[in-house]
């Protein structure tokens, strides 16, 4: 464990003390002082030299000296010595805090203008960064001060950190391990499924509440599909069927009726010659286009082939691009790891073999014989030399083998580059043969001449108009018998309409029926559901529970007075994360005297100095109100009140003894 003991503090000029020595020589000391003499200075003095910080942890605070006005007096070094046995090595830190004057050009007086501080180890100066190197080295400030103050761990922590420690101290309790302590908790392993429980029980919570949302909802739902339920009063589904087959079948016949005037004799006779001519018309523009018009679509499709084949060769060179660039890049990459791997190879190499050669046996601390030392050191030397060998090895390995890729990349390019050249070369000798076959289709089609311009194919337009218009003649007269009967078709349609709808009551009965069915199915397995989720939300409460027990008795034991609360019951059941300093069942935080808070304190400091393996002074502000420190390993420094010290005055604890003789 490392040590840490005061041997002197010498103060100067440092929050009113003008200048004071605490001759504490590493030993239990007591410092008496009646209100207002500076006993609570001598903690801050000792914080501010190690931390910047006084002894309520504040960075901001007033380190200057004031006359009875309550001034500061300037022109005044504010400095903190202290002497330290760390270890049994003796080591001395200061530190001189003091003001800035300057003068400026044409000014006769000098003005203040900051201040400065000055910092010394074993009385060489240093920088602020060495000095703070230096405290950090021999221990970590948050830890410093847990072990130096009895109630700072109670009073200046937050209960969140407060309980951080503790676990850190005691170490926390598994899940299984709590599991395995209850049988009753076996299903829960299979129930969380690996996760963990706070999660579970959010999303626990989190399914409840969504189950009571849906369950209110669905008596709800039912109620409604009940009122909007048709009427079904003086209906038979079957009459309805029946009337409505009835009424089809009456507009099947008149939609007949209708296709039979629409469709006449003398209209079906002049339909059949436009189909004649029409005909005709198709052969009249064959025979006009044939020969030329061939000759285009030959050569459109040999111009569409040519310019498929040009973009499917385009394609292959973007291809064959995107792959040089790739593996350009990998060669890239292979090439920075080679350069990596020379460098490890070499480092590897240049590795010298070092022994510590310890001639005593670690056990008894007798001197080892001189053949065990060299049999030591022989068999250090081999293992060295097999190990650095198969490093060179690997990384050798790992060398040829990217090399090898290497060279496969850059000839795979190689071979790429040679085939891009290749298919430009084939897509320039298409697109040549292409100009040619689009200059031949431009002569193609410049001979064709316009169908319009054949006088026989123009004479059979102008008979299939006359025929048109005799059709349309004929309908004229047949569209007054057409809208009569259509007119009694849109009635029939208007009352089957009606009939649908009643008939669509039944079925709208039937399909709500079945809804209510599964409302009520979904309502029954989600209950069931709800009543699994509250007996997982029980077992994980009696987890926690469990839990509780054991972690309390778990850390509770690595005290010898303070125990300790980490979690309290709520209202609705559930347990709440605190942390809570107990004695004797009274919580620190209230109801407890002064006395048991500063040895409830020092139990908390023994704790902590043997799991961080670290003692420092401890500053015991108050100490007059305990008749009876509990024992400590580190050294004590009791600040006590005295009416009739006007001034500080230190006693060692042999000198009570001799006193007290």
């Amino acid at each position: 464990m490392k040590r840490i003991r005061l041997l002197q503090l010498t103060i100067d000029n440092f929050k009113g003390i003008r200048h004071f020595v605490l001759d504490a020589q590493g030993e239990n000391i007591r410092v008496y002082g009646d209100n207002a003499t500076g006993k609570t200075t001598l903690f801050d003095a000792f914080i501010w030299l190690l931390f910047d910080k006084d002894s309520q942890n504040k960075k901001d605070f007033a380190i200057k000296t004031l006359d009875k006005n309550g001034n500061v007096l300037h022109n005044l070094d504010h400095e903190v010595e202290g002497v330290f046995l760390v270890d049994g090595k003796k080591l001395t830190l200061k530190k001189v805090f003091s003001e800035k004057w300057t003068k400026k050009r044409g000014s006769v007086q000098a003005e203040f203008t900051g201040h400065t501080t000055d910092y010394f180890i074993d009385g060489v100066p240093v920088k602020k960064k060495e000095y703070e190197e230096l405290i950090s080295n021999l221990i970590d400030e948050n830890v410093f001060k847990l072990l130096t103050s009895p109630t700072y761990f109670n009073e200046q922590l937050k209960w969140q950190d407060r309980r951080k420690i503790l676990l850190e101290v005691c170490g926390d309790i598994t899940d299984e391990e709590v599991i395995a302590c209850n049988k009753d908790l076996a299903e829960l392993l299979d129930i969380l499924n690996g996760r963990g429980i706070e999660n579970h029980r959010k999303v626990i919570a989190a399914r409840k509440k969504e189950i009571n949302d849906q369950l209110q909802k669905i008596p709800v739902r039912i109620d409604e599909i009940h009122h909007n339920l048709p009427d079904l009063t003086g209906l038979d589904k079957e009459a309805l069927e029946a009337e409505i087959a009835t009424i089809n079948a009456e507009i099947d016949e008149k939609q007949d009726l209708i296709s039979n005037i629409r469709n006449g004799a003398a209209i079906a006779e002049k339909r059949k010659q436009i189909q004649e001519v029409e005909l005709e018309l198709i052969q009249i523009q064959q025979a006009h286009e044939s020969g030329t018009k061939d000759e285009i679509y030959r050569l459109t499709a040999r111009i569409q082939e040519e310019e498929s084949n040009i973009s499917l060769l385009r394609s292959k060179i973007q291809n064959i691009e995107s792959q040089i660039k790739f593996n350009e890049e990998y060669i890239n990459h292979i090439e920075s790891q080679l350069q990596q791997w020379r460098k490890e190879w070499q480092e590897v190499n240049d590795q010298q073999f070092e022994h510590d050669e310890n001639g005593t046996c670690p056990t008894c601390g007798q001197e080892l014989p001189a053949e065990q030392i060299e049999a030591a050191r022989e068999k250090a030397l081999k293992q060295f030399n097999l190990e650095k060998a198969r490093k060179l090895e690997e990384i050798t390995a790992k060398g040829k083998n990217g090399a090898a890729q290497k060279q496969k990349l850059i000839e795979d390019n190689e071979r790429l580059v040679k085939e891009k050249e290749k298919l430009t070369a084939e897509i320039e000798r298409k697109q040549t043969g292409l100009e040619k076959m689009h200059e031949q289709l431009k002569a193609v089609e410049s001979t064709i001449v316009d169908i319009t311009e054949n006088t026989e194919y123009m004479t059979k337009l102008k008979e299939k108009a006359e025929i048109q218009k005799e059709i349309a003649d004929l309908q004229a007269s047949a569209n007054e018998s057409i809208q009569a009967v259509q007119m009694e078709i849109i009635e029939l349609k208007q009352k089957r309409d009606q009939l649908q709808a009643d008939l669509g009551k039944f079925a709208l009965i039937k399909q709500s029926e079945e809804r209510i069915r599964e409302l009520e199915e979904q309502e029954r397995k989600l209950a069931e559901e709800f009543e699994k989720l509250e007996h997982q939300l029980y077992l994980i409460e009696e987890f926690i529970r469990t839990k509780v027990n054991l972690l309390e008795e778990k850390i509770n034991n690595k005290f010898k007075f303070a125990r300790f609360k980490l979690f309290e019951q709520q209202i609705n059941g559930g347990l709440q994360e605190v942390c809570e300093t107990l004695y004797e069942g009274v919580p620190y935080s209230s109801g407890l005297n002064n006395a048991a808070k500063i040895n409830v304190g020092l139990d908390i400091i023994n704790t902590l100095s043997d799991h961080y393996g670290f003692s420092a002074p401890i500053f015991i502000d108050n100490a007059e109100a305990v008749t009876q420190l509990i024992e400590t390993n580190s050294q004590m420094i009791s600040l006590i009140v005295s009416e009739n010290d006007k001034k500080l005055r230190v006693e060692t604890k042999e000198k009570s003894m001799r006193e007290a003789v």
